[in-house]
């Protein structure tokens, strides 16, 4: 075994925590399951694994949930996983693991992975690049960064450095539960464009100042362009550059309904989010807090 431990929120995973644990439960010395008092059979099948610790905690949102793990959690091993349920190493990378991770410099302590994309059974590779993220970092020294959407564990000290093995994002839930999931997406990434926008907290204003991975900061930096271009032309747009441009029509069926789904369908329900806000409260930063508290719940 590795010295490192494994990170998974959780709330109602039976259908994919067994994969998860068998794919990791030979490398890792401790897994920490974070459960927010899932009602199926997820923490049933946890607790058949002899190095899995079970914690449950209130649910608010990831990043707090993951940072209340890494203050909570009796971890004792040097490196610490975020993996989800739905995600597991492929092969390939828990051999360099092995092969890397006990004689890395103390100079490294973030590793930024690459992730595989797997969606209705098949691995998408064209139309997007491949996305690289910081998962794996020396205990103590990194956390997640605080954000209603698209958060990243960001180093507090240390260099990162790119291994080459994948790991895997493969969901096994049918597409009405995709769908249903990304509605619930669509409000929270559209008040991140209209942080960007219009400075509602100012956590947008620091993006490029944080110590993320590479990719990640530039990723959200395209995010600040997409931001500024008219609503609905831009999702249009992304779809037909990911699609065409980027070659995504030769994925296959499974390919046309990703980019169409995610890159399309998707960014044009958080557009409708944004028109609906801004048609209720105008660009007014304090009445925008308001709506978005008495209709979502969301609090700024």
């Amino acid at each position: 075994m590795l010295d490192i431990s494994v990170i998974i929120l959780t709330y109602n995973e039976e259908i994919h925590i067994q994969r998860c644990l068998n794919n990791i439960s030979d490398l890792a010395k401790a897994i920490y399951i974070i459960d927010c008092f899932s009602t199926d059979r997820t923490l049933e099948i946890a607790k058949q694994y002899n190095n899995v610790i079970i914690l449950q905690n209130k649910w608010i949102n990831y990043a707090t949930q993951f940072n209340w793990a890494l203050e909570h959690a009796p971890i004792q091993t040097e490196w610490i996983l975020r993996l989800d349920a739905d995600e597991y190493l492929t092969p390939e990378l828990k051999l360099e693991l092995k092969q890397k991770l006990p004689t890395l410099s103390n100079k490294y302590t973030g590793i930024v992975l690459p992730l595989r994309r797997v969606f209705l059974g098949k691995t998408i590779r064209r139309g997007m690049p491949q996305i690289k993220l910081l998962r794996l970092f020396r205990y103590g020294k990194a956390i997640s960064e605080i954000r209603l959407m698209d958060e990243h564990i960001q180093l507090a000290e240390g260099e990162t450095i790119e291994f080459k093995g994948e790991f895997a994002d493969d969901n096994l839930n049918n597409l009405s539960w995709w769908s249903q999931k990304h509605i619930g997406y669509a409000i929270r990434e559209a008040v991140d464009m209209l942080d960007i926008e219009l400075n509602l907290t100012g956590a947008a204003q620091t993006d490029e100042h944080k110590q993320i991975s590479t990719q990640a900061l530039q990723k959200r930096m395209k995010k600040h362009q997409y931001a500024k271009q008219p609503l609905f032309w831009r999702s249009f747009a992304y779809f037909c550059y990911r699609y065409f441009f980027k070659l995504g029509f030769t994925e296959g069926k499974e390919g046309f309904l990703w980019h169409f789904l995610q890159g399309w369908w998707y960014r044009t329900l958080v557009d409708a989010k944004v028109f609906e806000i801004k048609k209720a409260c105008g660009t007014d930063r304090e009445k925008i807090k308001r709506y978005l508290k008495e209709h979502y719940n969301i609090s700024l």
